[in-house]
């Protein structure tokens, strides 16, 4: 099996457990011919020389910031089909000082609904933890990430997602709206998309909230499946 370079760039806020998630994708990784390298700060973007040599990037890495110069060097690296793939706030909550990410990126987080009035949320932590349905897109049913797998339930953060028409959209979700709810009508945004960006492509999963959801079969799967279809 020939050896592909992979990149995980992980950090951020710690709620998200970069490094217990990530660490989980090392072992598939390294079974389908990957040498992989982990690293804790967005600087490994600047270094085009390696980025050239870099099949997939996997990116962990919430509420954080980047510079110009590193976003310079992702942007470039993704353009001339270094894949991009990554989860919930991880990739679609990253670098909020960026508009040029977020045309990137091609969705950014925006909202998780707490699933009960205020006044009756428990405080545990577990307040946005709502039974959502993910729906796959019935036109992209045989696309290769999501081929096979049904509409299915999880029970974590429910992504409202600012999105665009560019992103090839193979699942979605819909917030519902409840009677303490702000919005007034059910809103649907896209829950795994994937995006072209020149000669790169990105994946993006809005599940993965922590490690117990990224292990759910069906999440997994459209990771595992992104990882190898988004690389170079």
């Amino acid at each position: 099996m020939s050896t592909k370079n992979a990149l995980i760039v992980r950090g951020g806020w710690d709620g998200h457990q970069p490094v217990e998630t990530t660490d989980s994708f090392i072992p598939y990784l390294e079974e389908n011919g990957y040498t992989v390298r982990v690293d804790d700060s967005t600087a490994v973007y600047a270094d085009a020389d390696y980025l050239d040599s870099v099949a997939v990037i996997v990116q962990v890495n919430t509420m954080n910031t980047i510079d110009n110069d590193e976003l310079r060097g992702l942007i470039a690296a993704v353009r001339a089909g270094t894949g991009l793939v990554g989860w919930h706030g991880g990739i679609a909550d990253s670098y909020r000082n960026s508009a040029d990410y977020l045309h990137l990126i091609g969705g950014q987080f925006a909202h998780h609904p707490i699933k009960a009035p205020p006044a009756e949320l428990p405080g545990d932590g577990t307040d946005c933890f709502i039974d959502y349905v993910v729906n796959i897109v019935p036109e992209q049913s045989d696309h290769p990430i999501v081929r096979g797998i049904p509409d299915f339930t999880l029970t974590t953060e429910q992504y409202w997602v600012l999105s665009d028409g560019y992103n090839d959209v193979l699942a979605t979700t819909t917030l519902p709206a409840r009677d303490f709810d702000a919005w007034n009508r059910p809103v649907t945004c896209p829950a795994v998309w994937t995006r072209q960006w020149g000669d790169g492509r990105i994946v993006v999963s809005t599940a993965g909230h922590q490690l117990a959801i990224v292990n759910n079969p069906n999440v997994r799967t459209i990771i595992e499946r992104g990882i190898l279809w988004a690389s170079r």
